[in-house]
């Protein structure tokens, strides 16, 4: 049995759940297919920022910066209980950029996107305002601005969750195995990794967002060719546990004008990177190596009086970005902004995606779609720029007052259990508590705030399918909970939700 639909979106990540989304919602019939699990790709491998990108302007990058200052501001609404700000410190290097041209940049990232919610730049005396005392004497002066944070990973799958609910088709560890165009339209193979199915799909419309794996889906899948290229650029993290207090981050210039990201992590760590290193390889094998830990560690202990050692990490990621490819020879100077290219051969249209970031993927989903509108000329208006994404319809988007609710609600729980249901789910929060009236409720407790009732529910509203899709995509449990906490955990799950999932 073959289905048919108008749009076929291929790829898992922040921009085709954003395009599948976007288009079920103007009420075209949608399946999208990732080969592995949501988010698993270079989404869940981001800085967990939704921000302008203050050193874009360094590059010139004017309208990529305005455009992402105001999405800021559209996510910041949309899904407040993900998306939260934070406050940045920066400390002036006499040895890098002058003082007046960070003030300058600072001024311009301030006024450039219409800023409404978040306060602005202010002027910092190190050594006598707290936010300076954990950084060397030396630093004597510093600024602090703002930007937001984001849980990546979840912002895919609520973008796919509203998709679903919107009428979508899902597919998650389904590859796209073949795609050839047969009069005027798509025939479309998918195989399912885990269980062997096939399906048949006969497609209006391919949308190709395999973020690095986009050239592999063009020329192998759909045998078809594309002027444009991407340029693959890795950027590694690492986690080491929080080392100065406050809930302020910090942005750090190196010498060789990168700057380095130290940002507040699941309350008890700290999240530093990142690095830019062009990479050639497979993006399933990418990795941080231990000269990127080295930099990223030096980068640190050149501010701060406490030193960090390689023993300090806890745990490292890398990830692949696919950026548009430009002709820039600096992996740093990249643009970071996206491009389509539609290719509407023999009447079966194949739109592909290069590049983006994580703050532009509404905008850039709904300019995707704007491509295909002589294509489908009754669909639906714009509507996302007002919506909220699942869990994101909380009261006026106060999530302190949202908090507040949560406390009376649940009075039984505990607050880090109560912050860590509200933040992950928002409003949905009823959704996973359902009639419980107290722990026991909850079934049974695998360590930290982790408990039988989230997992049941991720498996069933979230796409979770494996252990690993529920500590570490889904949420961060794994870096809360023991090695034996976690092994308890895995062994309960695939005796009762992996047969299910």
């Amino acid at each position: 049995m073959t289905d048919t639909v108008d749009l076929f979106v291929i790829g898992g990540g922040i921009n085709g759940a954003g395009i599948a989304r976007d288009a079920a919602g103007r009420g075209l019939s949608v399946v999208l297919c990732e080969k592995d699990d949501l988010a698993e790709g270079t989404s869940s491998r981001s800085g967990k920022l939704v921000h302008g990108g203050l050193r874009y302007l360094e590059y010139y990058e004017f309208r990529l910066v305005r455009e992402a200052l105001i999405e800021r501001e559209v996510l910041m609404s949309a899904a407040p209980h993900i998306i939260w700000p934070l406050r940045f410190v920066l400390p002036h290097s006499p040895l890098d950029r002058p003082a007046w041209l960070v003030r300058l940049g600072l001024f311009l990232y301030d006024n450039l996107g219409g800023r409404k919610k978040l306060p602005g730049t202010r002027t910092l005396d190190l050594r006598r305002d707290p936010e300076g005392a954990p950084l060397l004497d030396k630093y004597r002066k510093g600024f602090e601005y703002s930007d937001c944070w984001v849980d990546d990973a979840r912002l895919v799958t609520l973008n796919a969750v509203d998709a679903a609910e919107r009428g979508a088709t899902v597919l998650t560890r389904t590859a796209c195995t073949s795609a050839r165009r047969e009069d005027g339209a798509w025939a479309v193979t998918t195989t399912n990794s885990r269980t062997g199915e096939t399906r048949e799909f006969r497609a209006r419309v391919i949308v190709n967002a395999a973020g690095p794996w986009v050239s592999d889906v063009i020329q192998r899948v759909a045998g078809a060719n594309s002027s444009r290229n991407v340029r693959l650029v890795k950027g590694s993290h690492i986690i080491v546990p929080k080392f100065w207090s406050g809930p302020q981050c910090y942005l750090l210039q190196n010498h060789d004008k990168r700057v380095i990201f130290v940002n507040s992590y699941e309350g008890d760590k700290a999240l530093i990177g990142t690095t830019d290193i062009a990479w050639e390889g497979r993006a399933e094998d990418v990795e941080a190596d231990p000269s990127e830990v080295e930099y990223l560690l030096d980068a640190v202990n050149r501010y701060f009086k406490e030193k960090l050692r390689p023993e300090d990490v806890v745990q490292t990621f890398s990830g692949v970005r696919a950026l548009f490819d430009d002709g820039q020879g600096n992996p740093s100077a990249v643009t970071r902004d996206y491009v389509f290219d539609l290719d509407e051969t023999g009447g079966a249209p194949i739109l592909n995606v290069f590049g983006g970031k994580i703050t532009t993927f509404r905008e850039l989903a709904e300019r995707g779609i704007h491509k295909l509108k002589h294509l489908f000329p009754d669909m639906g208006r714009d509507w996302t720029h007002k919506a909220a994404l699942p869990g994101g319809d909380i009261p006026k988007a106060d999530y302190d007052a949202f908090r507040d609710q949560l406390k009376t609600d649940y009075p039984w729980m505990s607050r880090d259990l109560r912050e860590h249901y509200g933040r992950l789910y928002g409003a949905r929060t009823a959704m996973i508590v359902g009639d419980a009236k107290s722990l026991d409720g909850l079934g049974r407790h695998f360590g930290g705030t982790l408990f039988e009732a989230e997992a049941r529910y991720l498996s069933a509203h979230e796409w979770a399918q494996t252990a690993e899709d529920i500590l570490w995509r889904r949420t961060k449990h794994r870096l809360h909970l023991s090695k034996a906490e976690q092994a308890a955990f895995a062994a309960w799950y695939d005796d009762t939700l992996a047969k299910v999932a």
